[in-house]
């Protein structure tokens, strides 16, 4: 298969964790007998430095006409500390969703066996954690109206769904039950918002189409609480862009590292695939980032294309990586710390 992806590296250390996925993706390719053309592109803070725009027309044009996107991070601590900046690396990357039409944010959070002890959770209750969360991304309060009023005292930011973009979404969390355990939680708070109401009425409308799909409803606090208690009670979660955006931060950490988690941005006719951590800009530089979340994302990005042996090669390899501790400082704990780059070229030397 000949695969067209954008590359996205963006700021901080992504483009150093950007760098160890196209290893191992260049030796995939060489060993499934695969052809992957790299299209690199700017966004973030990295293309305000260049263009004063953080998702220039080009790199739109160039993810637009690949087949998908691996997208490293953005960010950066002079746009962070600076509430008045007119232009920001986040603003691109909501651009970016709303024009690819990346609807549905996927964040499995899973165990590792050789890392089950560095979770902030005790073993017994995290043990056999294996959920995904899908997320609604180009809708909701991150999309609505805003703006201030009073001589800018008081400000306002509007939540809105449709029902079609609830379906949409729901959809996605009914198939992917489909494929696992058959759980499926819609999560929202139904009690106190329209917007959740409406989820809620949406997707018990669609029950009756996945006759095989058990469907359970919580409120958003009482999932925030169980995550913490009984994650592995949790099989596919699907919820509203905010909620979304909280709990899949809350879910990272059960594995032990944010550093570890990869993730996807479905659309109608792309996908985008990313780790779940930040640009860490303190890190970049410096080869200590742990590029094992990218490396991951990019096993999503093959199975994404039904590549499965392939997707699985790179999760095997991952595992392998753990099991003998070949990792970077964050994971090492008094043992030998690997760069950045050296773990890169381990996993891509034993595939």
């Amino acid at each position: 298969m000949k695969l067209n992806i954008a590359l996205l590296a963006g700021d901080g250390i992504g483009p150093e964790v950007i760098d160890q996925a196209v290893k191992v993706c260049n030796v995939i390719a060489t060993k499934f007998n695969h052809e992957i053309n790299w299209r690199p592109a700017l966004t973030g803070a990295a293309a305000i430095d260049a263009v004063g725009d953080p998702y220039p027309d080009e790199t739109h044009e160039i993810c637009a006409t690949s087949d998908a996107v691996l997208f490293g991070a953005i960010g950066h601590p002079k746009y962070d500390n600076d509430p008045s900046a007119k232009v920001r690396p986040e603003q691109g990357l909501l651009r970016m969703r709303q024009k690819l039409g990346l609807f549905a944010n996927v964040r499995p959070t899973f165990t590792f066996p050789s890392l089950i002890d560095k979770s902030p959770l005790k073993r017994e209750r995290m043990e056999g954690t294996d959920l995904v969360f899908l997320r609604e991304l180009t809708g909701g309060i991150y999309f609505g109206k805003r703006g201030r009023e009073d001589n800018g005292d008081t400000a306002f930011d509007t939540c809105t769904y449709t029902r079609k973009e609830v379906q949409r979404l729901a959809k996605k969390g009914f198939e992917m039950a489909l494929k696992r355990s058959k759980r499926l939680c819609c999560v929202d708070k139904a009690n106190v918002l329209e917007t959740s109401r409406l989820w809620r009425e949406t997707v018990q409308a669609m029950e009756k189409d996945y006759p095989d799909v058990e469907v359970s409803y919580e409120f958003v606090d009482a999932v925030a609480m169980r995550l913490v208690q009984w994650p592995s009670e949790y099989d596919v979660l699907i919820t509203e862009n905010l909620f979304g955006d909280i709990l899949t931060d809350e879910a990272s950490v059960i594995s032990g590292s944010m550093g570890l988690m990869p993730s996807a941005s479905i659309g109608e006719s792309i996908s985008l695939y990313e780790p779940i951590h930040g640009s860490y800009p303190q890190a970049a530089g410096k080869d200590i980032a742990n590029p094992l979340a990218t490396v991951l994302s990019a096993a999503m990005l093959f199975d994404g294309f039904e590549l499965n042996d392939e997707a699985e090669a790179i999760r095997e390899v991952v595992n392998k990586s753990l099991s003998e501790g070949i990792v970077t400082e964050d994971l090492a704990e008094g043992g030998k710390a690997y760069k950045t780059s050296e773990v890169g070229d381990w996993l891509a030397s034993h595939i």
